[in-house]
């Protein structure tokens, strides 16, 4: 049987993808309640250990069809490298957007709850902006790096250590991922935030990704080299033919 177009299975890979990690973040956070009513850390400590290994999972399950990227800065910065076109950029951000909120949904139905409940955390502050930036710029840093020094095949790994880590020296709990900000607005759990306040964490987001192009840039001259391997290696489309 013909097999469907990259660009497509790519679009279902980033789509399934954010989709699993917004269920696993909403999800946990929900379960975490449950079993430790009231003890915030041990919450928080769950949440932190079942993000991280459910995002390596799931690099390792989708990333050889998209490059496992479920964010939209890791993608713009993809871009700003070579590493994806135009049109694998205008596929791949809708469709993390798509799947966080079918993620959500499908988290809120797990836990009887409504499949949409608006959050009502307010998260507002310079300390979580400034948290923000510094968690996006050292992701983006991260996998640019480890790429550059052909260390591509431990990213899954090495993301899933970060964001397990990043739960507990940033302020914010490191969102550092637009897409999982428009999700989490959908559900009135723990991990919920509230509409309000997602505005300034995309920016603060949007800033700390493009420092750290510029400083993967400095680090390493020729990363564009190797932008294709973001997150983990996986096929890339065919050049457009040169008209004769």
């Amino acid at each position: 049987m013909r097999s469907a177009p990259l660009l497509v299975r790519q679009a279902l890979a980033e789509f399934l993808g954010s989709a699993g990690l917004v269920a696993v973040v909403i999800g946990c956070g929900v379960a975490a309640q449950h079993l430790s009513p009231g003890d915030i850390g041990l919450e928080l400590l769950e949440n932190a250990l079942i993000t991280g290994c459910g995002l390596l999972a799931l690099i390792l399950a989708f990333g050889p069809v998209s490059g496992g990227h479920f964010n939209p800065v890791v993608t713009l910065a993809d871009r700003a490298f070579g590493g994806l076109t135009n049109r694998q950029v205008a596929v791949y951000l809708p469709t993390q957007f798509a799947g966080g909120v079918v993620g959500a949904i499908a988290a809120n139905l797990m836990f009887h709850l409504k499949p949409l409940t608006i959050s009502s955390h307010h998260r507002s502050s310079g300390g979580l902006w400034l948290s923000e930036v510094l968690a996006t710029f050292g992701l983006i840093v991260l996998i640019f790096g480890l790429a550059r020094t052909d260390r591509a095949a431990s990213a899954p790994f090495a993301v899933g250590a970060y964001i397990t880590a990043a739960y507990w020296w940033s302020s914010s709990t490191s969102f550092a991922n637009p897409m999982i900000d428009v999700s989490r607005t959908l559900s009135n759990t723990f991990a919920g935030i509230a509409p309000s306040s997602v505005p300034m964490f995309v920016l603060m987001q949007l800033i700390g990704g493009a420092a750290a192009v510029g400083v993967v840039y400095v680090l390493y001259p020729a990363a564009s080299a190797v932008a294709a391997d973001i997150v983990v290696p996986h096929p890339q489309p065919e050049p457009a033919m040169e008209p004769v």
